[in-house]
């Protein structure tokens, strides 16, 4: 299993680079948390399962993929959708339930998708994108093309069957699919290490013959490097890769879990030391960044999420006419 390399190994990083994701992980942040304020206004309909505390996982694989790569999601899947090039006014537009949402305001958070940018589907059931992630690989090499497919899921997938199953096939069939683990140490409500057998998901993977990275999931500089290393080896035929990576949520399950379930002091101590963007910020002041540049960029999503947030909501319903659209394959029944 391959560990992360060491500050003293790696390359420094690149300040305009890690500026941008920074960005990008802010605009995630903002997001997730003006979502979070509307599901409590009753402006959200339904469960949101926020990304907080993992952005820059998202944040780092996504700038690594080109704009006909795939990806599949899971229940936290804003990020993902973000990082990968949609439009955050179609986004909120659809967790509002409005016209003009990326699914015309019918999927909801748990099924935000977006074809045009490469995104397959967030989905409500866990493990259920892997198989999909697998299946979209292996029309890719079919079709003898050079795009990827990358899957994210949580830890709490590996103790599910299409984990195994997914995994399997891609390793039997040498598919162009990166598998990335955002372990954050819980399946729900439950520690995921409690549940779990054996050595943990990485283990399980070299089992099946498919080469496994370990990073520390809250460190943007080496998520970037990793994920680029990782997407290079798929794309240049090197079979299926898996990416392990170490995080936390910030947050509870859903914006309804209040996660009493977790020790307070553990999860104020990640706060305190593990929080992605403070240690982004960090690393980029010490590349020269100054903090009025970073504070540009924070105001700037902010800002922009807002207005995109009140222009969804004052976005009009659906027509109800569109309710029996996009149900099957054989057309809208008449």
């Amino acid at each position: 299993m391959a560990l992360p390399s060491s500050p003293s190994d790696a390359a420094a990083p690149d300040a305009e680079r890690l500026l941008g994701l920074y960005a990008t992980m802010q605009r995630i942040r903002v997001f997730e948390t003006l979502a979070d304020e509307a599901h409590k206004a009753g402006q959200v309909a339904g469960y949101i399962h926020l990304s907080i505390g993992q952005e820059a996982i998202a944040a780092a694989v996504g700038a690594n993929l080109r704009a006909d790569d795939v990806l599949t999601s899971t229940h936290r899947g804003h990020g993902h959708t973000i990082a990968k090039g949609a439009d955050p006014l179609a986004m909120f537009r659809e967790l509002c339930g409005r016209a003009g949402g990326t699914c015309g305001g019918k999927g909801g958070s748990m099924h935000i998708a977006d074809f045009s940018v490469g995104m397959l589907g967030a989905n409500g059931v866990v493990a259920a994108g892997l198989p999909i992630a697998v299946g979209a690989a292996h029309a890719i090499a079919l079709k003898g093309e050079d795009r990827i497919a990358v899957c994210f899921f949580g830890d709490g997938a590996t103790n599910r069957g299409p984990f195994l199953e997914a995994l399997n096939w891609a390793a039997a069939f040498r598919l162009p699919v990166l598998f990335v683990c955002e372990d954050n140490g819980y399946g729900a409500t439950t520690r995921t290490d409690s549940v779990s057998a054996g050595g943990g998901p990485g283990v399980r993977a070299e089992s099946l013959g498919i080469p496994v990275t370990v990073v520390d999931g809250n460190d943007l500089a080496a998520v970037d490097a990793a994920a680029a290393a990782l997407v290079r080896a798929v794309r240049e035929g090197g079979g299926p890769q898996f990416l392990h990576a170490r995080t936390y949520r910030f947050r509870g399950h859903t914006s309804s879990d209040p996660a009493t379930y977790r020790d307070a002091a553990e999860v104020r101590a990640q706060l305190a030391g593990n929080d992605p963007l403070q240690r982004a910020a960090a690393t980029l002041a010490e590349l020269g960044v100054t903090p009025d540049a970073l504070e540009r960029v924070e105001r700037h999503e902010r800002e922009t999420l807002a207005a995109a947030l009140a222009t969804a909501l004052d976005s009009p319903w659906p027509d109800l006419r569109t309710a029996f659209t996009d149900v099957q394959d054989i057309g809208a029944p008449q």
